[in-house]
């Protein structure tokens, strides 16, 4: 896994020089809202939404400059939906990244705030990425469509509506992590499929969708076996909110299987693109196994 370290690296190094760019001149007032924007920006995270669109691009041979701002957009919304998760009235988690959530420092109210300034600031983001041309809009509605009331908003809707839900399915599970994660994480690998005129589209696009079932679904898991060290979060809560989880519906053992089927899905897509795939296929890998 050293080289897709050395990759996650580089990548991971090239986003922070665009998002330190969009902080330098984040100007706006009061003092408290640019900061709180700030605090959560920069509170460090592996940037894996980021590193997938600018590995798909060199895929697909998209030139790094006319991913950047999309992938600014996809990170600010990213950053946005763990401010709002993090707050009493969702998830109520006091921890992100190692670090108190926006809400303990800034407080709910401003919290609120953050998040609502960072969804805005992503639209207008990809706003201006539509001036260039029909595949730029076709590429910032993906995002949009992905975000919102049809995508990761519906998810985490569904995510608390059936909390303590004694009918839970695998139906029901699957729209959540479908929704809540999987969207998202898909519109990484879309987009630079979308300024590549389609090529891999409908490739790219079921192996988003899969890997970010993947993802959650191991994210279930480390709640059950992960610790505060590693994943910088409280752990455990799944199980003391009665979430909608793969191990509440299968059992440990059960997820965990599953997780083996999604990984093994995601890998035989990728055996039908052309080019250098090997960066997605030890993501799968370490997704699969991943301690944080």
């Amino acid at each position: 896994m050293n080289d897709l370290n050395e990759k996650l690296t580089k990548y991971a190094e090239e986003f922070n020089a665009v998002l330190r760019n969009f902080s330098d001149n984040l100007k706006c007032k009061p003092q408290i809202l640019a900061d709180s924007l700030k605090y959560s920006l920069e509170a460090g995270g592996k940037r894996i939404r980021p590193s997938m669109m600018f590995a798909a691009g060199d895929l697909l041979h998209v030139e790094r400059a006319e991913l950047e701002q999309f992938a600014l957009a996809l990170e600010l919304i990213h950053t946005y939906s763990l401010i709002h998760d993090d707050l009493p009235e969702m998830d109520n988690d006091d921890f992100r990244r190692g670090k108190p959530s926006n809400h303990k420092v800034f407080g709910t109210g401003n919290a609120v705030l953050a998040g609502d300034g960072l969804l805005n600031t992503a639209y207008s983001v990809l706003l201006s990425q539509c001036r260039k041309g029909d595949n730029y809009v076709t590429a910032a509605e993906f995002i949009c469509d992905s975000a919102g009331i049809y995508g990761m908003i519906a998810g985490q809707s569904a995510d608390l509506l059936y909390e303590q839900n004694k009918e839970l399915s695998e139906e029901i599970l699957g729209y959540i992590y479908e929704n809540k994660t999987a969207k998202m994480l898909t519109a990484a690998l879309v987009v630079p499929a979308i300024l590549a005129d389609g090529k891999y589209y409908s490739e790219l696009k079921l192996f988003g969708m899969n890997f970010g079932c993947l993802f959650q679904l191991t994210d279930d898991i480390l709640d059950v076996e992960g610790n505060f060290s590693s994943l910088g979060k409280s752990v455990g809560k799944d199980e003391e909110e009665d979430k909608c989880t793969a191990v509440k519906l299968f059992g440990l053992d059960g997820a965990k299987l599953r997780a083996d089927i999604l990984a093994d899905k995601c890998l035989k897509i990728l055996n039908g693109i052309d080019g250098d795939t090997s960066f997605f296929e030890q993501l799968v890998l370490y997704t699969l196994s991943r301690k944080s």
